[in-house]
């Protein structure tokens, strides 16, 4: 199995994702929940021996917030002037970016999509140099390259380098990069095939790709020693290898570390643990 994706097709992927996030700061638990919804579609340009390259759009995008404190939902269908974040994703709507994918459905290149968003952000002239860049931030952990690169490789990177059967198994390594850079091994297993699609089910672990490396997060650096399982069934157009539906459940536990600053000058462990329902329809 593989993708054979048609030149000049249409190719679309909604998401839904929702992730909760438990965190223990200063002895005091701390909940957030996060809900992240797309609908993107992919055409497809050219086609060659290494694979596909899609004029790529997003059509829907959604995101919702609950904390303690406060609840934010933005949305790129809503219209007020005052929710900027709202209209910063309304204004990516239609806006072609490239895809690059292999027949073994790896991603080997999104170009031009952080471009996009950067001209999204600057075009809200009440916002501050330093809100813009916050802004761009925490667009870049959800919609930026890296992080869209994992996110579709969830369900495209699945197939084998060579034909397999009913109840063969197989191996896929794939790099996450949502928020903060992770290696995911999967071992994959044919479990049925039928006249109209096959169902393929996977059994992962996941751990932070380097622990000792700091990332920028909310302004401080921040590194990160998590691990976790991911399981996932994918069921997949038997003629084209698109991914008709999906499930993935994914739980991560392990630590956050603040690095020494001003503002926390000892630095800060963080005991967490993250949850995610994933969902993909066509």
């Amino acid at each position: 199995m593989s993708l054979k994706l048609e030149n000049g097709k249409v190719y679309r992927q909604i998401t839904n994702s929702k992730l909760n996030i438990s965190q223990e700061v200063n002895g005091q638990t701390m909940n957030m929940a996060m809900t992240i919804s797309g609908t993107m579609t992919f055409l497809v340009k050219a086609i060659d021996g290494n694979g596909f390259d899609m004029d790529t759009k997003f059509e829907k995008l959604s995101m919702s917030m609950q904390m303690p404190q406060a609840t934010m939902e933005f949305n790129s269908e809503k219209k007020d002037e005052n929710d900027v974040f709202s209209n910063i994703l309304g204004a990516m709507i239609g806006k072609t970016f490239l895809v690059t994918m292999t027949k073994t459905g790896k991603v080997t290149e999104i170009k031009n999509v952080e471009a996009l968003w950067g001209t999204a952000i600057n075009q809200f002239d009440q916002l501050s140099d330093r809100h813009r860049e916050q802004i761009k931030g925490q667009i870049m952990q959800s919609y930026g390259a890296a992080a869209l690169k994992g996110n579709l490789e969830m369900v495209t990177a699945i197939y084998p380098d060579q034909p397999v059967g009913i109840g063969e198994k197989w191996a896929i390594n794939t790099k996450l990069e949502s928020g903060m850079p992770a290696i995911m091994n999967t071992n994959y297993e044919l479990v049925d095939l039928t006249s109209d699609y096959g169902l393929i089910r996977g059994n992962s672990t996941i751990k932070t790709a380097d622990k000792d490396a700091y990332i920028e997060a909310n302004g401080m650096p921040m590194k990160y020693d998590l691990t976790g399982s991911v399981k996932s069934e994918i069921k997949v157009d038997k003629n084209t290898g698109w991914t008709m539906e999906a499930k993935i459940n994914q739980e991560i536990k392990g630590d956050a570390y603040i690095k020494a600053n001003p503002q926390i000058p000892g630095g800060m462990k963080i005991p967490m643990t993250m949850t995610t329902e994933m969902a993909v329809t066509n």
